[in-house]
């Protein structure tokens, strides 16, 4: 489940009940602030809270501010600057990891129960959207494209727009359904990724408990892929087959298309061999550069689980690169 879906819920909720609830948004942030661009967080007036704008005590002092301002029945806007340094002559968060963010608190009003029940809908249906804060409140349109997935812009409290493309921002693509797969899904749900995975065993038993992915796939032939995974900047690859055979089938459907990430599960031996042959056959290094063989960052992983764990902690590596 999408970590954005539980706060929205409550929302949505308070709403029907006819409950008082603050919103709660990161709209910018910079250096080490906890909390990043896009955390948001809900709490209502009975005290019911969900998400996060980066914890410890300023958080606490942000769900305070929000449960005084929800004694009030005037309807509430402001955007509040938080430094996170002692030596700030203002605005200090209480937290020393540096860094500023700014955050805003919005009295949700009950004319925007039709905007929330879209995006509760959209976010429970692995949808996209486009989500537009501003003075003028809540919009909510789906499949609305933004090239990136923030944008904040600001010229006073009076005149200000923030923007995100809410829902799954990256897509992980599991090539070979086993154990390690079974451990990887598990682990990359937790990370909010939109999870496809494919085998060309139908009845393969860890493919039927794999209760993480979002899609199993089955194909006649890894050679399918060409055509089923497309390019993309938010799109990661895992190839991790039974055998050398079938990895050469995956990974020849996909050398020709980009990716953010695609990795490939083996030894040493085995990456060398595959390898070898591409550079034997003139495939260009600056393919065989990008693809990262062996899999994983090296902990010496040995259980499905900790090859999972090398894995997932190198794909959110290059994922926060930039």
């Amino acid at each position: 489940m999408i970590k954005q879906l539980t706060t929205w819920q409550l929302i949505h909720k308070s709403l029907q009940l006819h409950v008082p609830v603050m919103l709660l948004y990161v709209l910018e942030s910079h250096g080490s602030s906890p909390g990043r661009q896009g955390f948001l967080m809900a709490v209502t007036a009975l005290g019911d809270m969900e998400g996060s704008i980066g914890g410890g005590i300023m958080e606490h002092k942000f769900v305070e501010m929000a449960k005084e301002t929800l004694k009030r029945t005037t309807a509430e806007l402001s955007i509040r600057t938080q430094y996170h340094d002692k030596k700030a002559t203002h605005n200090q968060s209480g937290m020393i990891c540096s860094g500023d963010q700014n955050i805003l608190l919005y009295r949700i009003q009950a004319t925007e129960a039709t905007a929330i029940q879209r995006i509760v809908a959209s976010l429970e249906t692995n949808r996209n959207g486009l989500l537009e804060l501003s003075p003028a409140g809540i919009r909510f349109a789906e499949n609305e494209p933004l090239d990136v997935d923030h944008r904040f812009v600001m010229q006073s409290e009076q005149e200000w727009l923030y923007q995100e493309r809410i829902g799954y921002k990256n897509e992980l693509f599991i090539i070979g359904g086993g154990h390690c797969a079974l451990a990887l899904s598990r682990m990359m749900s937790q990370l909010d990724f939109y999870i496809r995975i494919y085998d060309d065993r139908p009845d393969l038993h860890t493919m039927l408990l794999n209760d993480a992915a979002h899609e199993k796939i089955s194909v006649n032939s890894y050679s399918e892929l060409t055509d089923r995974i497309p390019s993309g900047r938010h799109h990661y690859v895992v190839i991790m087959t039974f055998g050398y055979r079938t990895d050469d089938l995956a990974i020849r459907a996909l050398l020709n298309k980009s990716f953010r990430y695609i990795g490939v599960l083996g030894s040493k031996t085995k990456i060398g061999k595959l390898v070898g042959t591409y550079r034997a056959e003139g495939i260009s290094s600056e393919i065989l550069t990008n693809m990262h063989a062996p899999i994983g960052l090296p902990i010496h992983s040995q259980t499905p689980e900790e090859i999972a764990i090398s894995i997932a902690a190198e794909i959110i590596q290059e994922k926060n690169r930039f």
